[in-house]
């Protein structure tokens, strides 16, 4: 039966709003990197002028951004005195780094990783790779501002005490490696937590090491914490205490075989801390406002990045919990749960 006027009338507005949203995102960046959403929130609203005067940027621009950004309602407009408002609400998103709800490296990394688009059109006919090394830089800064916040609220305060006696053994003095650690920033926030550890990150990117390493500097953790360039089926070392995955394991092309490097690893009591991003077992689940953004960047980043590499599993960012569990038993895990959940991450313990 041929679709309805109204029912291709109602996907065309639908297509609108995303082609809008997509357009809001670059603006979002823009905003963000010469401070226009820092200067707005508590002001009580500005006008063009006064905003631009604040940020030393041209009014023009500045007219006509907020005017997009109310319009996306990022922001409020009072028609009588000419001002823009940013919502206290919206303002926690968009200027405070330390919220949980920030969403700034969210929009930095995606409109980043939107770049690779060309690439990605030779590599759906061909079914090549594209590695996470080959893309825009800003998507290595976007990924950790989007999940150091999350990180912040989670990982020491609900993650850790899930898992068995992790925690005391942190507190007393135990051996970390934090695989496909990026630029540190889960790694840094272990180190500040528990003093008497000592922590190792690892990442098969050197500049992501190099930014990692300033990052410990710059916390007043390098003492007990440092980087290493290293793959996560080659990272030195053994008796570990605790191995962490953050977000990673879907994106390396042999997970298998890298699990099996964790449990060689391991201390005979050890803990692998597997995070992942949150789905459900079934597509269908996953049709959800969670899942756009998963299935999206897995297409564009993280199942490009697998099959770049050997095996080339291709997980994705939506695995769900019964395909990661298989991949840690069939690398001789034989004790494995998931340990908590939050709406964007599955949070799985294995020991061997």
């Amino acid at each position: 039966m041929a679709a309805s006027e109204q029912e291709v009338t109602e996907f065309v507005h639908k297509a609108l709003g995303d082609i809008g949203a997509a357009l809001t995102a670059s603006l979002v960046v823009v905003g963000d990197k010469v401070g226009l959403y820092k200067a707005l929130a508590g002001s009580g609203g500005l006008t063009p002028t006064d905003l631009a005067a604040r940020t030393k940027t041209s009014e023009r621009y500045v007219r006509e951004w907020c005017s997009a950004q109310a319009a996306a309602g990022y922001l409020t407009y009072e028609p009588a005195s000419g001002r823009f408002s940013l919502p206290d609400a919206h303002a926690a998103a968009l200027t405070d780094e330390d919220s949980p709800a920030c969403v700034l490296g969210g929009f930095q990394g995606m409109t980043a990783a939107m770049r690779v688009a060309p690439r990605m059109i030779e590599a759906f006919r061909t079914g090549a790779g594209v590695g996470w090394h080959e893309h825009d830089p800003e998507l290595f800064t976007g990924v950790e501002r989007f999940f150091r916040p999350g990180y912040n609220a989670h990982l020491v305060a609900e993650w850790l005490p899930a898992l068995d006696g992790v925690v005391a053994k942190l507190e007393r003095g135990a051996r970390v490696a934090d695989i496909g650690c990026g630029h540190g920033a889960s790694t840094v926030i272990l180190a500040k937590a528990f003093p008497q550890s000592t922590f190792v990150g690892f990442d098969y990117h050197p500049p992501s090491i190099e930014a990692a390493s300033e990052r410990a500097r710059a916390a007043g953790v390098a003492d007990r914490t440092h980087f290493e360039v290293a793959s996560a089926k080659s990272y030195p070392g053994t008796g570990y205490d605790l191995v962490a995955f953050f977000d990673c394991l879907h994106d390396m092309g042999d997970p298998v075989g890298a699990a099996r490097h964790v449990r060689e690893s391991l201390a005979p009591d050890g803990t692998w801390l597997l995070v992942e991003p949150f789905a459900n077992d079934r597509v269908e689940d996953n049709l959800n406002l969670v899942g756009r953004v998963f299935y999206s960047v897995s297409t564009l980043v993280c199942t490009p990045a697998s099959l770049s590499q050997e095996v080339g599993l291709a997980l994705g960012a939506q695995a769900g919990e019964a395909r990661l569990q298989a991949v840690l038993r069939e690398a001789g895990f034989t004790r494995v749960r998931r340990a908590t959940e939050t709406p964007f991450n599955l949070v799985i313990e294995a020991r061997p």
